[in-house]
């Protein structure tokens, strides 16, 4: 074959979203000569990926289990695409079970749950993943384990959904009781004035003032799982929990306790967390497609990264997104700094 029939002939790649995937999850590929008379192949390296929709101007490909290389080619049986370099969730930890957020301390350690279903005490309740990625467990008289929430002076607090109490848990995993009433207990998360707010799944956000004095914040709809909260650059605490609903909120509540919707359109909305420059990550899905979606501060949405079974996520010092399914920890290196805490 000539050079120039080569040319003619080679695929390539336009456009990739979202920008980054875990295993399991797929990228939209868009571009020119993806498919000829035959099914594309799309290499992730030397892995092979399913290919869902192959067709001459968009490839749907899922990411395979095997996959760490984020360079993508595509070939259409003449020829194969220059690679497209995009970002591949590299697996951390497994046989967890978070529900939630993971938690970061100040020297880079993970924490994440494993919650059980409820009821179940089991022999771990929260492990520790240090900087090299070993998994130790770090709590264990613990029953559902579910929010975790580190305070300003590195103090990891824990809820429990099943006994409605908030721990602190010292530097040897040894816990003590911080505040107990709090219904289901859920998502944690701290002010600037370091009060402590707890999502109570059946409809109350509490807020915990530094004397362990108790205020119903705010109440709204019962959540079919958790509560997951976060505070923006605005210092509102934004909140989602899941309803039966397919078309699901992020609330946003003012420090006065009122509510008010922030965005309306997601699909089972879970973990958040923002960036510094106030966009707002949740563990949801977006048009049918799941994973983790972005939302700017003009409230414009899109997915950010694909991915099954998606929980919750957290932002390193080195720039990495941590991101939590239903069993297992993934690091992905997308280079955004995340908002510190208040």
């Amino acid at each position: 074959m000539s050079s120039k029939r080569r040319s003619e002939a080679r695929p390539e790649i336009l456009e990739v979203n979202p920008p980054a995937a875990i295993p399991g999850g797929e990228f939209h590929i868009r571009g020119r000569g993806l498919a000829r008379d035959r099914r594309p192949t799309v290499m992730f390296g030397s892995e092979v990926a399913p290919v869902i929709i192959g067709s001459d101007s968009l490839v749907i490909a899922r990411v395979p289990e095997g996959a760490i290389v984020g360079e993508m080619t595509v070939g259409n049986g003449e020829a194969t695409s220059a690679p497209w370099t995009c970002d591949i969730g590299l697996q951390i930890a497994d046989n967890l079970h978070p529900v939630a957020n993971p938690a970061i301390d100040a020297e880079g350690n993970i924490y994440a749950t494993f919650s059980g279903s409820r009821g179940q005490k089991t022999p771990v309740a929260v492990y520790k993943i240090d900087l090299n990625y070993h998994v130790t467990p770090f709590v264990t008289d613990l029953m559902n384990a579910t929010g975790l929430a580190f305070d300003r002076n590195g103090i990891l607090y824990v809820s429990s959904r099943h006994d409605g109490i908030v721990y602190q848990v010292s530097a040897k995993g040894n816990l003590s009781v911080y505040v107990e009433g709090m219904g289901v207990a859920t998502g944690l998360a701290f002010d600037r004035e370091e009060n402590l707010y707890v999502g109570d799944r059946s409809g109350t956000i509490f807020k915990i003032n530094r004397d362990r004095q108790i205020y119903v914040f705010t109440t709204l709809e019962p959540s079919i799982s958790a509560y997951h909260l976060a505070f923006g650059p605005d210092d509102y605490l934004y909140v989602t929990g899941p309803t039966t609903s397919s078309f699901d909120s992020v609330m946003r509540v003012s420090p006065s306790g009122e509510l008010e919707i922030y965005y309306r359109g997601l699909g089972r909305p879970q973990g958040l967390a923002f960036d510094v420059q106030g966009n707002l990550y949740v563990a949801a899905s977006i048009g049918g497609r799941k994973g983790i979606v972005r939302i700017d501060p003009n409230r414009k949405a899109e997915l950010f990264v694909s991915g099954p079974n998606i929980v919750g996520l957290a932002f390193t010092r080195s720039r990495a997104m941590i991101v939590a399914t239903n069993s297992a920890l993934y690091r992905i290196d997308v280079n955004i700094q995340g908002k510190p805490l208040p």
